[in-house]
């Protein structure tokens, strides 16, 4: 015997394979009773296209059982787009209209985080069906009918049908983070001097896996809510503290480092509290306090009192009418440093936990949305994104405008099957003009090759609906499992064969409903690539740079506004987050959707364009930067002030002002102006601290300035070794997240 060969089946298959098993037998469990056992050919065609909308065209991340509980959460979205569609139909303005406020509103939600923005085609696909005459009000229970057991039918396949092995939760990947931390810092505690190389590696290993890069889209904690943001905030928390635990300085002193040493300590334990926490859901509390006393001690020594007190007690700082060397006093500020991001990192994870009812104090300023409700927590994150410079509120725009055009034209001319056209808009539509236009190509190939296909099945089959019955399951399983891999012109040809397989046992079949299918596509194609040449045909790239560019620009007012107060020991008008703190805030989260964009699309064609390459920077120090301005601001100006000395404060001043120049500088080169001047020399100064001579007896408070200042010296060379054209990323190879063939923008459907 010869036997059977020992295949596999490819991992790409294997995947869309079983997600092709799911909506085939979803899909046929709800068509074929409705159309053959009750005769309700409208509840039939509502189950069918119900389980395409979320199971093909919607891409939701995440196991079986969590896409399960998130669709079982849309049924009410579901039964309101369909009623809304159906009475909407009856005049074109009005359909037109609704689809305007419609489109933009499931566009626009992608800002709630990767699951709405991946079932946002499919909600689309929803209100477009019933939003095509025939106007039929007295239908609308057929339609909810058919589109309640889609949904129930295809949440229980999603949760029962293979299950897949949950990945590594964010939370888990946090709490790792945390013992890697814990580790460091015992080490630093029982030895003084820097950390050996394994300790290195790991603490560089737990900060990359908490990356977003690093993380499936599924267990990114994107979302608006109060858990979502504080566990978003642990993780930035967890990669500062191993950042500093990694450049601690060795120095510590004689008379003090019995404090360092119980910083570190209490570091330790508060690290090893928040792993915990995320873990099993103890408090951390009783750490926190331990690290907040010892923070308060050390703090005290480095302040120095003015005067001896003949009755203190010899312990650790005794001495405090000397003045502590100036390497004592800059290990004190490194060390309090790390303190401040354990003491971030520990009540963010708390707050990720209990949400807006935590066990531990919250550091003033920083978790602003602790105690905010839901509603006005979305209200907030939308508000933040309703702007021109907004990725997602141009991909709302692109696409409302888009489907709008497609509706009036299909109204107007009474084009047939005209939701087809919608279809292909909402499935061929792009991010930039040159990926639309590529995508179109392919996809009007591939509906050209399936409408012949179509055309010889209707002529050689006739009005034979058995052999279209039976032809429709194996079609389907067929085209949701090779279209997604081979891409989007194999995705449309087997989608046109599979529309008039479904069509021709609903109503009299003809070779002429492939013809209507090809020019359905083009009509949906044309205008999609006509709305991707006007309205912001090159994508996030350029917005990207527009946005970490006004980002530095932002912390560099901040920069030289808090160097300022800190020299002058006064406190600033306006407390902390307004204004400038919260334009800040505001550039940062603009930056990040555009960042998180930029990964789902293709590098500018040609490579050209303003500034440097989007791909050759590391945005994600930008991004950092923004954040260790903000927080470093923040713990800088917490009261109580005091003036420093006139030596202390100008030196504080000029190096604010030397880091706030640099930012300027590299916000430039990202995004240059026509009339902006090139710069010969270079946009970071190797030495910033040795750049001014540093002051006699300058307090523990200049001495965190400076420490602050340094760190975000650190972040501007991470993104200035970019700024030239075709340097190499260091981050190039966890960019390719996707493959090229599934790269989509939040909120944009793959086709189907």
């Amino acid at each position: 015997m010869w036997g059977v060969p020992d295949a596999r089946l490819p991992a790409a298959y294997a995947a869309t394979g079983r997600r092709a098993v799911r909506v085939t037998l979803v899909a046929a469990a709800g068509f074929y009773p409705f159309r053959y056992g009750f005769d309700r050919p409208v509840a039939a065609t509502y189950a069918l296209f119900t389980v395409v909308a979320l199971g093909g065209l919607s891409t939701i991340p995440g196991t079986g059982r969590q896409r399960a509980a998130f669709m079982a959460r849309l049924l009410p979205v579901c039964w309101a787009l369909v009623a809304v569609g159906t009475c909407l139909s009856v005049r074109t303005w009005s359909a037109v209209l609704g689809m305007l406020v419609v489109g933009f509103t499931l566009a626009f939600s992608a800002v709630g985080g990767p699951r709405p923005a991946g079932a946002a085609p499919g909600l689309h696909l929803l209100y477009i069906l019933p939003s095509f005459p025939p106007y039929d009000p007295g239908s609308l229970g057929d339609r909810l009918l058919g589109t309640t057991t889609g949904v129930a039918l295809f949440v229980a396949a999603e949760a029962l049908l293979f299950p897949e092995p949950a990945p590594l939760s964010y939370r888990e990947r946090a709490a790792r983070a945390a013992l890697v931390a814990e580790r460091c810092a015992a080490r630093l505690a029982a030895a003084p001097g820097a950390l050996a190389g394994p300790d290195l590696r790991a603490a560089q290993g737990a900060s990359q896996a908490l990356r977003s890069l690093s993380v499936p889209e599924a267990e990114r904690p994107a979302g608006p809510g109060v858990r979502e943001r504080a566990l978003t905030h642990t993780g930035l928390a967890l990669r500062t503290l191993l950042g500093r635990l990694a450049q601690l300085p060795s120095g510590r002193g004689d008379g003090t480092a019995a404090d360092v040493t119980a910083v570190l300590r209490a570091v330790a334990g508060l690290a090893a509290a928040t792993a915990a926490c995320l873990r099993a859901g103890t408090s951390p509390a009783p750490r926190q306090e331990e690290l907040i006393a010892a923070r308060a001690r050390l703090s005290a020594v480095s302040e120095g009192p003015p005067a001896v007190d003949a009755g203190a007690g010899a312990g650790a700082g005794a001495d405090a009418g000397v003045r502590l060397p100036p390497a004592v006093l800059r290990c004190h500020a490194a060390v309090l440093e790390v303190a401040d991001a354990a003491l971030a990192t520990g009540a963010a994870a708390d707050l990720a936990v209990r949400g807006r009812h935590p066990s531990v104090r919250l550091p003033p300023g920083r978790f602003w949305y602790a105690t905010i409700r839901a509603p006005m927590l979305w209200w907030h994150r939308a508000l933040g994104h309703a702007g021109r410079r907004s990725v997602f509120f141009q991909n709302a725009v692109r696409m409302a405008l888009a489907l709008t055009a497609v509706r009036f034209v299909a109204g107007v001319d009474t084009l047939p099957h005209g939701f087809w056209a919608m279809l292909a808009t909402l499935t061929l539509t792009r991010t930039t003009l040159g990926e639309t236009w590529s995508t179109i190509r392919l996809a009007l190939a591939g509906t050209l090759a399936g409408a012949l296909v179509s055309a010889g099945v209707l002529i050689l089959v006739g009005a034979d609906t058995a052999v279209y019955a039976v032809l429709l399951p194996v079609w389907m399983l067929c085209a949701f499992t090779v279209g997604p891999v081979r891409g989007v012109g194999w995705a449309q040809g087997l989608f046109t064969v599979l529309v008039a397989l479904v069509f021709a046992q609903l109503a009299q079949p003809t070779w002429r409903l492939a013809e209507v299918r090809m020019l359905d596509v083009l009509v949906g194609s044309a205008i999609g690539a006509v709305f991707g040449v006007l309205a912001w045909p090159r994508g996030a790239h350029d917005e990207l740079r527009r946005a970490a560019a006004e980002l530095l620009r932002r912390a560099a007012e901040i920069v030289v506004a808090t160097s300022a107060s800190v020299a002058g020991g006064t406190t600033p008008a306006a407390p902390p987050g307004v204004p400038g703190h919260r334009s800040l805030q505001r550039a940062v989260v603009l930056a990040e959707s555009a960042y998180a964009q930029v990964q789902s699309e293709p590098a500018p064609l040609g490579g050209k364009g303003r500034g440097a390459e989007p791909r050759a920077v590391d945005w994600q120090a930008t991004l950092i930067a923004g954040h260790h301005t903000l927080w470093g601001s923040a713990r800088l100006l917490e009261p109580p002030l005091t003036a420093l000395s006139p030596a202390a404060a100008e030196s504080a001043r000029l190096l604010g002002e030397r880091v706030a120049g640099r930012m300027l500088l590299v916000s430039a080169a990202l995004d240059p102006g026509d009339d902006t001047p090139a710069t010969t020399g270079p946009l970071i100064d190797p030495d910033l601290a040795g750049s001014t001579d540093e002051p006699p007896g300058a307090p523990r408070r200049y001495y965190a300035t400076v420490a602050w200042l340094n760190s975000l010296m650190t972040d501007l060379t991470r993104i200035a070794h970019g700024t030239a054209p075709h340097t190499p990323d260091e981050n190039a190879p966890t960019q390719q997240a996707e493959p090229a063939a599934g790269r989509r923008a939040p909120g944009t459907a793959t086709s189907p």
